[in-house]
């Protein structure tokens, strides 16, 4: 008799997988190879749209459904919900399902960071973000894995949220407080993590040596990096080049805006490979559906662990 596939719930998940261990298990599944990156598929929904995004490797299969909904928040509750299901690759017999909200909460933040790792300077201590959700929360812990941070801006649009955030930052140990857009003159790190469909920030503001991660949007038709930032980057990074000048908004206006050539795009799995960088340095991420199969099976095989 088959036993049922356990459920790793959303606490489980965080107290399974930490910062650093989502980083390496990125990092292991772009050394070992992501595959084909097959495109996300959208069902038009009333409230939104339901996102599929299967992946396969080696040892693993799993696709997570994942429902946006604009209009949550403002009945609060999560813009974004979703569930993972993880299946061996040689039956297809499931292995667990995952809190798939949890996931992307990890798993966006966690490559973010791989890419920070390798664009930011040493001694990087200001980050600057602009948002107050759980992909603002989830950036500043794992920007905090790779790097010394002494202080952490963040801007948002309401300021009773952006002071509840702050407050929240502060008691989990973080230097933070409520900052402004122009903050980003003096920033080492910038991360964007909102839903903005327009740029929070004058590129021209940035200092010469930053690194800029923005995450907020998968859309052809939304960014929130103006075409400055693209003009003056000297390394421009995503996770797939052909993805990101079909999905990643900021990306594929800056190129039809001639601020950015399409050929000067590098993937996240060559970074570690090339020379250090000098400059502005921007990582733009639509999140893919590899990410998802590598972190839900590091923690898969962390809860086999922590059964004995």
């Amino acid at each position: 008799m088959m036993t049922a596939p356990p459920y790793i719930d959303g606490a489980t998940l965080m107290s399974l997988v930490s910062w650093n261990t989502a980083v390496l298990a990125l990092e292991s599944a772009l050394a070992r190879g992501v595959g084909d990156h097959t495109p996300r598929t959208a069902v038009p929904a009333a409230g939104g749209h339901l996102l599929l995004m299967p992946a396969a490797n080696a040892t693993a299969v799993g696709v997570k459904l994942a429902a946006v909904a604009p209009d949550n928040p403002a009945a609060g509750l999560p813009r974004i919900q979703a569930v993972y299901v993880l299946f061996d690759a040689d039956t297809l017999t499931p292995r667990a399902f995952v809190d798939g909200t949890t996931l992307t909460t990890l798993r966006t933040p966690a490559l973010s960071a791989l890419a920070v790792r390798e664009l930011a300077v040493e001694d990087a201590g200001l980050l600057v973000v602009f948002g107050t959700g759980p992909q603002a929360w989830g950036h500043v812990h794992a920007v905090s894995a790779v790097r010394k941070l002494r202080e952490v801006s963040v801007v948002g649009r309401r300021h009773d949220r952006t002071a509840a955030f702050v407050g929240q930052l502060r008691a989990e140990g973080v230097n933070a407080v409520v900052g402004a857009p122009q903050d980003v003159a003096s920033a080492d790190i910038v991360v964007c993590a909102t839903s903005a469909r327009g740029p929070v920030f004058d590129g021209r503001l940035l200092a010469g040596h930053a690194c800029v991660a923005a995450v907020g949007s998968h859309e052809p038709d939304a960014r929130e990096l103006d075409d400055a930032v693209f003009a003056r980057a000297s390394r421009v990074v995503v996770e797939d080049a052909p993805t990101a000048l079909r999905e990643a908004g900021d990306v594929v206006m800056a190129v039809a805006a001639g601020a950015l050539r399409a050929d000067r795009l590098v993937t996240v799995a060559d970074l570690a490979a090339l020379p250090p960088a000098e400059g502005i340095g921007v990582f733009k991420g639509v999140g893919m559906a590899w990410q998802d199969l590598a972190v839900a099976e590091a923690a898969h095989d962390a809860w086999l662990a922590s059964r004995g």
